[in-house]
């Protein structure tokens, strides 16, 4: 009876990651063709690894998810604090810093391209990396809020009872015991924008594209084994970024 009921369980799994795993293989594939298998190679990965228009998309994406992550991170954690600390019994404040991260991409993305041309800003990495920050933002704000949920306050108020100011508590007291929580929105909001693409699509300039507009690009023209190894990769670092902040998020939890 109880292996009736882990069948669905098992065949969702199976629709879900049968595609990603055919997806690795392939990228290890000797032929030209991405759905015959004629032996094992790793030779894509060294056609991909000289592919200058791929280099180039790489370096837009770091550039734009490292700007993104450092701006979300500070940002956020400030934000999470003050709700916290001065905006505690209200609810609209909490739900509008989340909203981001709640809106459908193609919302989201529409709604900053009509900023951007309201206020005549011209498209680019700049423009991307501001974009990919409101919605990490949310993300950092709502792990934040949860790590100062299972913060002791009479650590804070110590601090201040022993003659240390605002600035002081916070940065020897708040942010060391905040800084799980930091971390994990940190590395899930260098994923989310390492990967992104609708709003990157929607807001980056022609000469500066990112590397899954360049994938969309290559994609058009049909599914090669050079794309397989592209996401296979793409894969391997979401995949290790996420666990690493599961891993902190759990530490969090348990401090």
């Amino acid at each position: 009876m109880r292996r009736a009921t882990l069948l669905p369980l098992w065949l969702t799994y199976t629709f879900l990651y049968t595609p990603v795993v055919v997806l690795v293989v392939m990228s290890f594939n000797r032929s030209d063709s991405p759905y015959e298998w004629s032996g094992f190679s790793t030779a894509w990965y060294g056609t991909l690894a000289g592919d200058d228009e791929v280099l180039r998309g790489l370096a837009n994406t770091l550039i734009v998810a490292a700007g993104a992550t450092a701006l979300s991170t500070v940002l956020g954690t400030l934000l999470a604090v003050g709700l916290a600390r001065h905006a505690s019994r209200s609810r609209l404040l909490p739900a509008l810093s989340v909203l981001p991260a709640v809106l459908p991409d193609i919302v989201l993305a529409i709604g900053l391209l009509a900023f951007y041309s309201l206020v005549s800003a011209t498209l680019g990495l700049q423009s991307v990396l501001l974009a990919h920050t409101v919605f990490g933002l949310a993300f950092v704000t709502a792990v934040v809020r949860t790590r100062i949920a299972h913060v002791d306050p009479s650590l804070e108020e110590a601090s201040r009872d022993l003659g240390a100011g605002e600035v002081t508590t916070f940065l020897r007291i708040t942010l060391p015991t905040l800084a799980p929580g930091i971390v994990a929105g940190a590395l899930l909001t260098f994923t989310l924008s390492l990967d992104e693409f609708v709003i990157a699509f929607f807001t980056a300039g022609p000469k500066d594209p990112t590397l899954p507009i360049v994938i969309y690009s290559m994609i058009r023209f049909g599914v090669t084994p050079e794309i397989n190894a592209l996401a296979t990769l793409l894969l391997a670092v979401s995949f290790t970024v996420v666990i690493a902040a599961q891993r902190v998020s759990r530490l969090t939890e348990a401090l």
